[in-house]
């Protein structure tokens, strides 16, 4: 507080520099306000990119699929991490993680698809340098668990392979993980870490609303999964059917009986993978047979191996929609019936969700 001056007194000349500037202060904030007040000289606002809590998150991927990775990155705004990932002339794979991770919250990017071996190395030997590069804490981004369908012993002497994988991505060193889509949910427990299942439905039913396909029925094509499809045609507002396969003989193909009625309807099958597509034909002809007017499909995991995109293209099908967990051949990305949706945003909300440790179910409220 500045105190009178008494008549007669010398000023001081640093108080009058003080005020000085005090003045030309209030005089720039005034200015700027005014300015601010006047849209005809205010200049149009960029949109800001999405914040974050702090700079501690960095996000890094292997070589299945960057392209996911960048999505992810432009949506929540930040770079990717740089890595090194090359191979020794006898195949073995060498990993280098490029910048500092100490303290950070990190999150590594990597489907296990095709080659699946290979691309599960990696993100091993990823996970390993960033423990030993003294991460934080370390989550896994897997948007498709390979070996996920070999989850139980269905014949003397096997292996369950999903679990193996839950332990050696444990055993490297992650802390958390999050996956989208397991084929079985109970592939929960075979981690004793915690883990984030997410679901591609609000991505797929937020498309196939926009279509509003007539007297929709969703179609599960095996038993196994009528609970996913109950649920989307929960969500869809529609009518549920279910395909019951079954081999009547050794030598003899599979008959395909439709439970529930399709005739005269449009018909959505859902499955969480579409692999080599020889079930999704028959059942899409089973269909047809059956009364139906009109069949398209719907998965969260095109691995589309061997003869599959050759079959969708000579199939009935009107269009087969998957998501970009696993990028797409030449071939696929050709095939004019195949359509892809970006799951990039879902995922990205997820890993800010986990990194401010709010809520990830709210995603799917």
């Amino acid at each position: 507080m500045q105190t009178a001056q008494k008549p007669g007194q010398a000023v001081d000349p640093t108080e009058m520099r003080t005020a000085s500037a005090s003045n030309a202060m209030a005089t720039t904030v005034v200015t700027t306000t005014q300015e601010k007040k006047d849209p005809g000289t205010q200049p149009k606002e960029r949109k800001p990119m999405r914040g974050r809590s702090d700079d501690r998150l960095k996000i890094f991927c292997g070589t299945a699929n960057p392209a996911l990775t960048d999505e992810i990155c432009a949506f929540l705004g930040i770079p990717r991490g740089q890595t090194q990932i090359t191979r020794f002339s006898d195949g073995e794979h060498y990993v280098q993680i490029l910048e500092n991770v100490r303290g950070a919250d990190v999150f590594v990017l990597q489907p296990t698809c095709h080659p699946v071996d290979s691309h599960l190395m990696e993100l091993l030997l990823m996970i390993d340098a960033l423990k030993r590069a003294s991460a934080r804490r370390i989550t896994p981004v897997i948007p498709y668990y390979g070996y996920a369908r070999q989850d139980r012993k269905d014949k003397p002497r096997s292996p369950i392979s999903s679990k193996l994988v839950a332990d050696l991505l444990t055993t490297a060193g992650a802390d958390r993980a999050l996956i989208v889509d397991l084929h079985a949910p109970q592939i929960q427990g075979f981690f004793n870490i915690p883990v984030d299942h997410l679901f591609a439905s609000p991505v797929l039913v937020g498309y196939f609303r926009e279509q509003a396909f007539p007297d929709l029925t969703v179609v599960s094509p095996d038993a196994g999964g009528v609970e996913r499809a109950r649920f989307f045609a929960k969500k869809m507002d529609s009518a549920l059917a279910i395909v019951d396969k079954r081999r009547v003989d050794i030598d003899e193909t599979e008959v395909m009986h439709v439970i529930g009625d399709v005739k005269g309807r449009s018909c959505l099958i859902l499955d969480d993978i579409i692999d080599t597509a020889g079930t999704l034909v028959k059942t899409a002809n089973a269909l047809l047979e059956s009364g139906a007017t009109k069949v398209v499909a719907c998965a969260t995991h095109p691995v589309l191996s061997g003869p599959a995109i050759e079959r969708i293209s000579k199939s009935p099908l009107e269009q087969v929609v998957v998501t970009n967990t696993i990028p797409l051949s030449e071939a696929g990305r050709n095939e004019p019936k195949i359509k892809v949706l970006s799951i990039a945003g879902l995922i990205a909300r997820a890993i800010q969700s986990i990194h401010e440790e709010t809520s990830v179910s709210k995603l799917f409220a």
